[in-house]
């Protein structure tokens, strides 16, 4: 007879095993094929496995579900739509290309160093949301060729999105199943190794689109870009002024959390609810409220308690097993397969369901191996740096690659799955090789 403890089986069934397999890759297969919405799809998923009772809701919502990435996503979310309600980043930018006169090469290495260092910072969807845009604009007026720059900007948002643990979903998501990796400890072990990876990948794409960066800056092209009005991208300068302040405090407070003893997650909700009494109106409010992907919210609430129900019926420890018995219990081995597993596997399907699913796969390796947190850190780190880094293989490796590519499509300059591979799969085997190297001689003690 099944048993239970906090909600979660002890010996689940064998039809409740295969059940939560089928449902898992089901569900995997809809958010790949984009054939349903992926909110949908896990919402779904989450609700069969409750119905089958493999989790009940009790524990689904007091263990299962990752509050505090919930939480730390909302916050984030609220803060950089209010940012680009006001208009910041787009103002940066047509600044940075006005001070360089319009130097084609040079408006490239500024344009893809600030989307490298903003999706740092700041979640990597929003940030093709505001670069592409300014960047089709840029092209345009000087009629240079798009592609180098969506391309090298696409590459250098998933890169510079590895540094930090604001950076993406997926850092997220690891940093909160291990409280020791802070937002401190992501910059010193991540940043090094990701600044490296954006510098080389910016001087690849130089070399490779080397034709393309024509003399420019004396053009009339570049007489037009210099009359562009930065001011009119800033919709309301109070707003601005408010919103940045309470963006760098935001950062400040992330730095010292652990010395103030307050979680990320609340740091992100408190600054996001400070900006909006300080800076909006009540009706303004209200908008910023729809700036949150709500949609994305969801997909995480339900693939959370799908992940669950994989570890309920044994499927993560399984896992684990077989990785123990690959790499004969070596962590480092363990460390570096997993980097190039999470490399090749994000860069065929979305990261975030990915890196979900691992999570109590090292948990498990960790048990096995009775390893302390500490021992734990390089396993993590490969983690990140595989599934943040491999996404720039394809087109459908991570969602900001997806959403600029509409955002091209709607500029009338679409692109193919086969037309990004060309470009991102060298990226993503240098970027991994270069982290094979950073996790072997740096990570692993």
């Amino acid at each position: 007879m099944e048993t239970k403890a906090a909600g979660m089986l002890y010996n689940p069934a064998a039809w409740q095993v295969i059940a939560v397999a089928v449902i898992f890759l089901v569900t995997y297969a809809f958010v790949i094929t984009d054939k349903i919405n992926r909110a949908v799809a896990a919402l779904a998923g989450a609700f069969l496995i409750l119905v089958l009772g493999i989790l009940d809701l009790r524990y689904a919502f007091t263990e299962a579900v990752g509050w505090r990435v919930i939480m730390l996503l909302i916050g984030m979310m609220l803060l950089v739509g209010i940012l680009n309600r006001a208009g910041v980043i787009p103002y940066i930018a047509i600044k940075l290309a006005q001070w360089v006169k319009g130097s084609s090469w040079k408006i490239f290495i500024l344009l893809i160093a600030l989307t490298g260092i903003s999706s740092a910072f700041l979640d990597n969807v929003t940030i093709m949301l505001l670069f592409i845009p300014v960047t089709m604009s840029i092209t345009k007026l000087l009629k240079l060729n798009p592609y180098p720059f969506i391309f090298a900007e696409i590459a250098a948002s998933n890169i510079g999105g590895t540094a930090t643990l604001i950076g993406d979903p997926v850092n997220m998501i690891i940093g909160s199943a291990n409280k020791q990796l802070t937002f401190n400890a992501f910059i010193v072990h991540l940043g090094p190794v990701s600044l490296f990876i954006l510098i080389v990948t910016i001087g690849l794409f130089l070399f490779v689109y080397r034709k393309h960066f024509k003399p420019t800056h004396k053009s009339k092209e570049a007489n037009e870009l210099m009359k562009l009005s930065a001011s009119s991208y800033i919709k309301n300068r109070k707003l601005m002024i408010k919103s940045v302040i309470v963006f760098l405090l935001t950062i400040v407070a992330f730095t010292l959390h652990s010395a103030l003893g307050i979680e990320p997650a609340a740091i992100a909700l408190g600054s996001a609810a400070l900006l909006m009494v300080i800076g909006l109106k009540r009706k303004e409010a209200e908008i910023a409220f729809r700036m949150v992907d709500w949609g994305t919210i969801l997909f995480f609430i339900g693939l959370f308690i799908m992940v669950a129900g994989l570890s309920a019926t044994n499927w993560t420890s399984q896992i684990a097993l077989v990785l123990l018995q690959m790499t004969s219990g070596n962590v480092d081995i363990a460390s570096l397969l997993l980097l190039w597993i999470s490399g090749v596997a994000s860069a065929t399907m979305d990261n975030v369901p990915f890196v979900t699913a691992m999570v109590p796969v090292i948990h498990a390796m960790g048990a096995e191996l009775g390893l302390s947190a500490g021992q734990m850190e390089p396993l993590w780190w490969s983690l990140s740096l595989g599934a943040n880094l491999g996404s720039n293989g394809t087109l459908i490796g991570a969602s900001a690659n997806v959403i600029a590519a509409g955002l091209a499509l709607r500029e009338g300059k679409s692109f193919h799955f086969k037309a990004f591979l060309k470009v991102g799969a060298p990226i993503a085997l240098m970027s991994l090789l270069v982290s094979t190297a950073y996790v072997y001689f740096i990570l692993i003690p």
